[in-house]
């Protein structure tokens, strides 16, 4: 691998590029966690879910709505309300990724 991507400048990456993905999933709303799951194998409570073992890792608090929040860009219930089409489907993904 090449050495310009190692160290703080591949975690300076890695971030900006999940980052990108949170904003992406949060302009996305049309696409369902369903879909996700059945295409991706993980959905955005799969993702607030690894954001909130890794910080309990490193021993900063975050709650599991804090989490879903930063996920989501509001509370969980509202986005749920507003875009969560259909019923409540099962979750058959590992949130231990």
């Amino acid at each position: 691998m090449n050495d310009e991507f190692s160290g703080q400048t591949r975690t300076e990456i890695e971030a900006a590029a999940f980052r990108r993905l949170v904003s992406h999933l949060q302009t996305h709303t049309e696409v369902q966690n369903i879909d996700l799951m059945n295409l991706a194998g993980f959905c955005r409570n799969c993702l607030s879910k690894w954001m909130r073992a890794e910080a309990e890792d490193r021993g900063v608090p975050l709650t599991d709505a804090e989490a879903r929040e930063h996920i989501y860009g509001m509370p969980y219930d509202v986005w749920k309300d507003k875009y969560q089409q259909g019923p409540k489907q099962p979750h058959g993904g590992d949130h231990n990724g």
